[in-house]
């Protein structure tokens, strides 16, 4: 499974603009829903937010990885934002967070989101990958990033 076969471009931003937990999944969902990848953003920011009360997302080395299972997705989608200047996301290391994967799986495919959410983190380990990734200026040098680390893995 790569990344990219589950993450387009129109859902990638190297901008976000949210200052807190919520906006950033309201902002990332808004892609999901802009591009027809999840029909319901309330019920998705619901069911996002519900998960982070379970638990933060937010991994620690200025990571989260928000997820969740819903009726309003069709099919595994997933959206991708950098934020500049940090987000505090009660990530587990205290630390605030610069890189989001969102990730959307419909209800029912549990195998299908935990690959998908072992493959996000998996990648993610890497300390030059995030590197990489954090000082992306453009949706083309996050594909970029991915697609090599992605070649890299295999």
């Amino acid at each position: 499974m790569r990344i990219m076969d589950f993450l387009s471009e129109k859902n990638i931003t190297v901008d976000l603009k949210a200052k807190n937990k919520r906006e950033i999944i309201e902002e990332l969902t808004d892609l999901l829903v802009k591009n027809g990848n999840v029909g319901d953003k309330k019920k998705m920011v619901q069911i996002l937010m519900e998960r982070e009360e379970l638990g933060s997302t937010g991994i620690g080395q200025g990571i989260a990885i928000p997820h969740g299972k819903s009726e309003a997705v069709k099919e595994l989608t997933a959206a991708f934002g950098l934020s500049k200047n940090g987000v505090g996301f009660e990530a587990l290391d205290g630390e605030p967070v610069y890189i989001f994967f969102l990730l959307a799986a419909p209800e029912g495919t549990a195998g299908t989101h935990l690959k998908a959410l072992a493959r996000i983190s998996g990648l993610l380990k890497d300390k030059y990958f995030r590197k990489k990734l954090m000082t992306a200026q453009s949706v083309a040098d996050v594909v970029e990033v991915i697609q090599e680390e992605e070649k890299a893995a295999h």
